[in-house]
């Protein structure tokens, strides 16, 4: 099996249920690095892990 360490953004959407947008709007606030290899976005696998590890919680587990 092939360890994959970077994913082109329709890849990186895809492995993060994310759409395009959202994931450029990250890139551009900073809290997604991107790397450029020729023309092409690359989103390294653990830049991505990070920056979903790092979303806000959906649910606290408090119900108000």
């Amino acid at each position: 099996m092939r360890n994959i360490q970077a994913y082109g953004i329709s890849e990186a959407c895809a492995r993060s249920a994310t759409r395009r947008t959202a994931l450029y709007e990250a890139i551009g606030k900073g809290e997604l690095r991107a790397v450029k290899r020729g023309r092409r976005t690359l989103i390294l696998a653990d830049d991505l892990e990070r920056w979903l590890e790092n979303l806000p919680t959906a649910w606290n587990g408090k119900l108000e």
